[in-house]
């Protein structure tokens, strides 16, 4: 087959195709990228560093209110305990 000068043959056209493609591959992608940044910056979201450091604080916090919570109970046995053997001594 012949292929006239002024007509692309497959291969060029294959290859404009690809090169466009990538193109319009790339101007999506940036695009994507643009409007999910755009989004996350709207929200009220941290970084994961600042998730984990608020973890750990929390994480501290709740041993330290179980600790008093454990006080407390040994603290309010002592104070019935004591009530008890006042009431029992007139």
């Amino acid at each position: 087959m012949n292929q006239s000068n002024d007509r692309p043959g497959l291969a060029d056209l294959f290859e404009r195709f690809m090169t466009e493609e990538a193109a319009v591959r790339g101007q999506i992608d940036k695009n994507a990228r643009a409007l999910a940044q755009s989004a996350l910056a709207r929200l009220d979201v941290v970084s994961r560093d600042e998730f984990d450091a608020q973890c750990a604080v929390l994480a501290k916090t709740q041993a330290r209110v179980a600790e008093l919570e454990a006080m407390l109970a040994t603290l309010s046995d002592r104070v019935s305990a004591a009530e008890q053997g006042s009431t029992n001594n007139p």
